[in-house]
């Protein structure tokens, strides 16, 4: 694997790994983790009406890495006990898109994360 780190990473498969790679491109394409997630599409945009304040899913940007992050949040749902224990409390507030949201959003700024540090910590291994 390219970047092993990012398979330690919950929900994070083979495929997903690719995409993210394939995205991200290599250390500083992007200026922040913002701009990560506005590429993914997983910014919140301002979705307000009259009295309720609100956000939407940014319909722009790579839909590939979109559905790549929406996998990985959708297995952490079901799967990974800090996420399955986070839902409940956010369900008496928001309903499931508005939480898919925010999951996505979280997943895009720690995988961001993870690949700039992984990159520059990263060490090639010499031929013999």
């Amino acid at each position: 694997m390219a970047m092993p780190a990012l398979a330690g990473r919950p929900g994070v498969g083979p495929m997903s790994a690719a995409q993210l790679l394939v995205s991200w491109s290599h250390p500083g394409w992007f200026r922040s983790q913002a701009a990560f997630a506005a590429l993914a599409g997983v910014s919140g945009m301002e979705a307000s009406s009259g009295k309720i304040t609100r956000h939407r899913l940014n319909p722009f940007g790579d839909r590939q890495l979109n559905r790549a992050l929406h996998v990985i949040v959708n297995w952490r749902m079901l799967h990974h006990p800090g996420t399955c224990v986070y839902l409940p409390r956010r369900a008496g507030h928001e309903n499931e898109r508005e939480i898919c949201r925010c999951l996505k959003r979280y997943e895009a700024r720690g995988l961001y994360r993870l690949m700039e540090t992984a990159a520059r910590t990263w060490q090639p291994i010499e031929a013999s």
